[in-house]
């Protein structure tokens, strides 16, 4: 049995630890919670993942949440959820304070590119293990590509790749459609709802009626986003970074990269960066007003994930029993490692290369790496944390350290 300091300290670690965006999150979960921990089988951990792919909101968080909620219900769920975003939200919060009174600093940008290269070792061990465990049949396999291309090369809509495999599985599974023998857990699922739902929308409501404007405007904003990030943080950043550089002007649009780049290089679900714009906005009527903001904006990002998995959890188990519905998680599972390989190859593209331009052909929504700006020093970390975590099994935490100070050191000189 789990006890609650053992769930602590593994979602304090795994906090710290988060960087590389969702398929490294997911794959330091992996290595942590199934491979040594064996908190969750192979099988729940995969169903599960699948399940959080079909919600709104950081899946990676999600995941954290639900396994949180696994071993110890629902504090469980809020310690593993919330330990999971409090690392990053902390160092997002205090790298926008600094950033909104003196601009970018140098030696902050040195260690987190080191980071980033090591974090990239991670991402591709993900991709192998995921993959080792998920693919097991040939119908599988074909579906992680056909996934992988939809997404890399069409730009396809991560819900509708997400769903035409569930779809696929559902349809094909030899078995007749059935229920499972597990009762319907509707109680659970709607106390949870109504719980969780009065714990987002009531202060939404307060924030609406009661604070200055610009932070009525956060509350609600960010309330809306919580509701269309399908697919994670990358499915919405373009569209909220338009909306809040040319629409609401915010931030301006250098801003903007800035605050992709820090969410790209902390720890925490990349969806962080909405902290970094609610402290900006709300920063231009003072430090406290900044502060409200975002304080406000992590509460209307993260509390409707809780009421997600809190009202969804209960049926995963469910899901996995019956037979039409089990071969669809495996459909979007096999779908899932598609998505995978996607963000590595998009994570490896931006961290190797200083020039990554967009190319479109008709159908075709291509990246292309300038092959001229490769990036010695980044490229090089990369393979030294790929050496050390496959062939020599370094602690994930000594080889992001030392890729770190490598970098800082090789800037300053």
């Amino acid at each position: 049995m789990t006890t609650l300091p053992e769930l602590t300290r593994a979602f304090t670690r795994i906090g710290v630890l988060s960087f590389g965006g969702p398929a490294a999150q997911i794959a330091l979960m992996h290595r942590e919670l199934v491979d040594e921990q064996q908190w969750v089988t192979e099988e729940e951990y995969l169903s599960a993942l699948s399940f959080c792919m079909l919600l709104p909101g950081p899946e990676a968080m999600q995941l954290a949440t639900w396994i949180g909620w696994r071993k110890h219900g629902t504090l469980g769920g809020l310690i593993a959820g919330g330990l999971f975003v409090l690392p990053g939200a902390i160092i997002v919060l205090a790298l926008s304070m600094i950033y909104a009174a003196w601009g970018t600093l140098p030696l902050v940008a040195a260690l987190f590119t080191g980071v980033q290269a090591a974090v990239l070792a991670v991402v591709v061990e993900a991709l192998l293990r995921v993959s080792k465990r998920a693919l097991k049949s040939r119908a599988q396999w074909i579906i992680a590509a056909l996934a992988f291309a939809a997404l890399f090369f069409f730009a396809a809509p991560f819900p509708a790749v997400i769903l035409a495999a569930g779809l696929y599985g559902f349809f094909t599974a030899k078995s007749n459609p059935s229920t499972s023998t597990l009762p319907s857990p509707w109680a659970q699922s709607l106390r949870a709802t109504a719980i969780w739902g009065a714990v987002w929308l009531i202060p939404l409501a307060l924030t609406l009626l009661l604070a200055p404007p610009i932070l009525g405007d956060i509350a609600l904003f960010f309330s809306k986003l919580a509701m269309l990030t399908f697919g994670g943080a990358y499915a919405v950043l373009t569209w909220m970074a338009q909306d809040v550089v040319q629409q609401k002007q915010w931030l301006t649009q250098p801003q903007m990269i800035d605050g992709l780049g820090l969410a790209e290089t902390t720890p925490g679900p990349l969806i962080l960066v909405t902290e970094f714009v609610g402290y900006l906005a709300a920063a231009k009527q003072g430090i406290a007003m900044g502060l409200a903001g975002a304080i406000i904006t992590l509460w209307m990002t993260f509390a409707p994930c809780f009421l997600w998995i809190f009202a969804g959890a209960p049926w995963i188990a469910r899901l996995i029993h019956a037979p039409r519905l089990s071969q669809a998680l495996k459909a979007i599972t096999a779908a899932v490692v598609g998505v995978i390989a996607n963000l590595s190859l998009w994570f490896a593209a931006h961290v190797i290369f200083a020039s990554v331009t967009p190319l479109s052909y008709g159908p075709l929504q291509l990246i292309w790496p300038d092959p001229t700006s490769l990036k010695a020093l980044p490229t090089a970390l990369a393979g030294i944390a790929a050496y050390l975590l496959l062939r020599r099994h370094w602690p994930l935490p000594g080889v992001l350290a030392l890729c770190a100070i490598t970098s800082a050191a090789v800037a300053a000189f």
